[in-house]
């Protein structure tokens, strides 16, 4: 069983990706990859950022929210986003939780944010900075959820 379930929805680039993979493999979670995708799955930068990690990883591509959704219904998912009220510190993470990240550009849809408002999460992040690393924000989450968990 995956510590966590870390899903990107559409990436939009390949390192991120790739060091959110060896993230992943080093927390012993999974990752899921919602589409479209802003790469593709064999690009060489995706497997240089996740270095010789990428073989050890438990991963897979889906082609919708839907989809994802079927696949892990019953789980309890986080959102992360910049627009959440609550700070990720005051959320209480469970083994095999999903953790839900945005795009690079774009981050989570507003569709996503609204339907589970109770479920969205912040790090705290100075006024004058637009947005955090991908890899740099999963990487935390992660790590705090693990910190909690074990």
């Amino acid at each position: 069983m995956p510590s966590f379930h870390v899903v990107l929805y559409c990436p939009e680039i390949p390192q991120n990706a790739g060091n959110v993979g060896r993230t992943c493999v080093a927390a012993g979670a999974k990752l899921w990859l919602v589409r479209p995708l802003g790469f593709h799955l064999d690009d060489r930068y995706l497997k240089r950022a996740g270095m010789d990690y990428w073989q050890y990883l438990d991963w897979e591509a889906v082609n919708t929210w839907d989809e994802l959704e079927t696949r892990l219904a019953g789980r309890p998912m986080w959102f992360l986003t910049k627009f959440a009220e609550r700070l990720a510190w005051d959320a209480t993470f469970q083994k095999e939780d999903v953790l839900v990240f945005g795009s690079e550009s774009r981050g989570l849809p507003e569709s996503l944010r609204s339907r589970h408002p109770d479920r969205c999460l912040k790090l705290p992040m100075d006024e004058r900075a637009r947005s955090l690393n991908l890899a740099s924000t999963v990487n935390t989450i992660v790590y705090e959820g693990l910190r909690q968990t074990r």
